[in-house]
């Protein structure tokens, strides 16, 4: 007899707590659809200014250095350009009382072939749920990528304007410039990243644990986004620095807050 209530109890608890994690999960992804069908409804300033058509380019959201906080505002400027992939997904597990409980890690890049990309990491209890986070989360880091040239300024921008490397754990990447017609030196994922961000040629250097793809395609994604990070002559010339969006568009923002 304690033999079958046991049984019951267990049986009936367990039962419950499965059911109620399934109908979370089924219940968040409807929600996230009918978002989809009734169309994007901006939630920061930045998001109303760019639904409006204020802003014209992810150029002038960099200049000011203004955070992006909604995936849309990237899709309204580079939908139909932007192409992502999957770089890698794997298991990682967590000791709980009632044992090991997996989840899956995904990290996913995403790029226009044009000077930007963006590279996201979500770790979830199913395999497409994880890659959906991701790929949220790379358009939310997505950072311009200045290219140069190597040699002769002529044509369009080819390569890496200088020597720049990313570091993450153990590894260290370095990216240098190579002449037209070089090609990308370079690992597959290495490949894939330089691709997506719109680099023609270049030469890669790279130490440390690299066979950990995870730090090694953020070790990548960094020393691209260094790119930026380099005062060269060509930008030594003062600009004169505009008004930031939000001072430009004040009296829309209080109309419409």
């Amino acid at each position: 007899m304690s033999e079958e209530r046991g049984g019951f109890g267990r049986g009936g608890r367990g039962g419950r707590g499965r059911g109620r994690g399934r109908g979370r999960g089924r219940g968040r992804g409807r929600r996230g659809g009918d978002r989809e069908e009734a169309g994007w409804t901006p939630v920061t300033k930045l998001g109303r200014l760019v639904k409006d058509g204020k802003i014209g380019s992810l150029e002038e959201i960099f200049l000011f250095s203004i955070p992006v906080k909604e995936a849309e505002i990237i899709d309204y400027f580079l939908k139909d350009k932007l192409q992502d992939e999957v770089m890698k997904i794997m298991p990682v597990q967590k000791q709980s009382s009632a044992g090991q409980r997996t989840r899956f890690k995904a990290f996913v890049a995403l790029g226009d072939n044009n000077g930007h990309i963006g590279l996201g990491v979500k770790c979830a209890s199913e395999v497409a749920t994880a890659i959906r986070g991701a790929i949220t989360a790379a358009k939310l880091n997505v950072s311009p990528v200045r290219r140069g040239y190597w040699g002769r300024k002529g044509g369009m921008p080819h390569t890496v304007p200088c020597k720049v490397t990313g570091k993450c754990g153990s590894v260290r990447v370095r990216l240098i410039p190579a002449p037209r017609g070089t090609g990308l030196v370079a690992s597959p994922a290495s490949k894939k990243l330089m691709h997506m961000a719109g680099i023609v040629d270049c030469y890669t250097s790279s130490r440390g644990h690299t066979r950990t793809m995870g730090n090694f395609i953020k070790a990548m994604f960094e020393a691209l986004k260094n790119t930026y990070g380099y005062l060269s002559p060509e930008l030594w010339p003062e600009n004169a620095l505009t008004s930031s969006p939000f001072q430009e568009h004040t009296d829309f923002l209080a109309k419409t807050a």
